[in-house]
């Protein structure tokens, strides 16, 4: 590490995303109006560059300028108002004294949404950003440590090991794109001075042999550059080294097995927004805390079963479906193939099932909703964050049924709004939900652990016990568990674990006033 690094009186952290909830508005006058998001690595971003920065941090973010999405006019970006907002273009160049670095290319300006729906367009918006970060925004910065997320950012962690820059990987997901050495190198990138640090498909034998016709895995050269690596749950993370999925590719099951096994590998769970909060939603038509949860919610349910077009009826055990309905992950199969039974086996108790999400499945729950003349039990629309958020407060139970799950969020902010969640016992949700025991006034949910639809029935039909118990005796365990998440599930615990990673592979605490616990680790260097 150089002697400037040393001098420095606080440690600069670069965060690199592609997408990204809110930034504190200390950050600059614009901070506000930067939001891009199309899941949870938006909001997972969003907490930890805002916990970053209240500790005093010297944090700085990378992002790409979607400039449709954040609705900034372009005249309001000129340089000349750069001292004003706080912010830094990288067309060819920019100031290290902004925090907020936006990446300058015409492929992000026009964008209605985060990722595009083709593999082409995909892979050059990720190449464009990772160029804007390489050749620009890490020389303006300077930092002392880059954290990149997935594979849109995979490249940058080889190249800053040629530099001596240490690197935090995150894997939110599993997915991965390939692409060549030329592809990359026409992309702006000079690939000549890193190449050794990315994972090829096969071997290299060479920078000219390779170049063509022996692509690059973009998330495994993310694992494999790293200096270090977290997944988003403790649980995943084991999981995958004991190649308990067998979707997960070799490649990528291997680095991160060989990261674990070099002390160089850690699960930090996710924890949802701040803002997902029932004492403070807006969202909601009553707010209300773990002490006058009961009444309120009833008012939410109402409001909730109204807007969905299903039977107004406060008293009806209510499921709530928050995820996108995809067979491959989230297990709505599970649920379509029960559906009709369990209406049906429930319908003098007025059990009701809502649904805000979309997916594949959709039109499955919309064919079985008409054909039985379910409407008034069963409600499905497309997702819309104000009544996802309503969905929470004014529902019983969550249904989640995942076959596996990185980390999960839905299954923690029903927690903290009152709902009980219904979960497969994998991955994330293993870490966040413990079976419901009356006897002991313990656990959060109810979890069964096998995946099939018999599973998630005998699930549903434990939770119906509950509803079925006296009001006053469920009232006090959902206040329990609504403390116990609040307590539980907030961005200070998961910045002060990627807060112990970072100062584990600086070897130095972020800033003086502020110290956390230290584990020895040995940095794959």
């Amino acid at each position: 590490m150089s002697e400037h690094n040393r001098s420095r009186k606080k440690t600069k952290v670069l965060i690199v995303t592609p997408e990204i909830t809110y930034l504190p508005a200390g950050m600059g006058n614009i901070a506000n109006k930067l939001s891009a998001k199309a899941g949870g690595m938006a909001d997972v971003s969003a907490s930890l560059v805002a916990s970053l920065f209240n500790r005093g941090v010297d944090v700085h973010v990378a992002l790409p300028h979607y400039r449709r999405l954040f609705h900034v006019e372009v005249a309001d970006l000129l340089d000349a108002k750069l001292e004003k907002y706080n912010v830094s273009l990288h067309r060819e160049g920019g100031s290290s004294e902004q925090r907020i670095h936006l990446a300058e290319d015409r492929t992000f300006y026009y964008r209605d949404q985060v990722y595009p729906n083709y593999y082409e367009d995909s892979m050059n918006m990720s190449l464009v950003f990772q160029r804007e970060v390489i050749n620009n925004i890490i020389p303006t910065v300077n930092p002392d440590l880059i954290h990149c997320n997935d594979w849109m950012t995979g490249l940058i962690p080889g190249y800053a090991r040629r530099l001596g820059i240490p690197t935090l990987f995150t894997v939110h997901n599993i997915h991965t794109q390939e692409t060549t050495l030329e592809n990359i190198d026409n992309h702006g990138i000079d690939t000549g001075v890193f190449w050794q640090m990315l994972y090829f498909t096969r071997p290299p034998v060479n920078y000219e042999e390779s170049r063509a016709g022996n692509k690059v895995d973009l998330l495994t050269s993310g694992i494999f550059g790293a200096h270090f690596i977290n997944t988003v749950s403790p649980t995943f993370l084991h999981e995958m080294v004991d190649g308990y999925h067998q979707f997960i590719q070799p490649q990528i099951r291997q680095e991160i097995l060989n990261k674990f096994k070099a002390g160089c590998a850690r699960g930090i769970l996710n924890a949802p927004d701040p803002d997902y909060n029932p004492a403070t939603d807006n969202s909601l038509v009553e707010k209300y805390t773990a002490a006058d949860h009961a009444m309120k919610k009833r008012a939410n349910k109402q409001e909730f079963q109204k807007q969905l077009g299903m039977e107004v009826n406060p008293n009806a055990p209510l499921f709530f479906w928050p995820s996108r309905l995809d067979p491959i992950q989230k297990g709505p199969q599970l649920l379509t193939d029960i559906l009709y039974q369990v209406v049906h086996d429930y319908w003098d108790q007025h059990l009701q099932i809502g649904i805000v999400a979309n997916g594949a499945f959709y039109q499955y729950f919309d064919d079985i909703i008409k054909r039985h003349n379910f409407g008034e039990r069963v409600a499905i629309c497309h997702f819309d964050e104000r009544l996802s958020r309503l969905g929470y407060a004014g529902s019983d139970f969550i249904l989640m049924p995942s076959g596996f799950e990185p980390c999960g969020l839905p299954q923690m902010i029903g927690q903290i709004y009152g709902s009980l969640p219904i979960v497969y016992d994998t991955g994330g949700l293993h870490d966040t939900v413990r079976h419901l025991d009356l006897s002991q006034s313990t656990g959060n949910g109810f979890v069964f652990q096998y995946h099939d639809a018999a599973g998630l029935r005998w699930a549903m039909d434990q939770a119906m016990q509950f509803y079925a118990l006296p009001l006053p005796r469920r009232e006090v365990q959902v206040a329990r568990v609504m403390n116990e998440a609040l307590a539980t599930f907030n961005n200070d615990n998961t910045a002060n674990e990627y807060v112990r990673i970072y100062e584990q592979m600086l070897q130095r605490p972020l800033v003086k006033d502020f110290t956390t616990p230290h584990q020895d680790a040995k940095l794959d260097k």
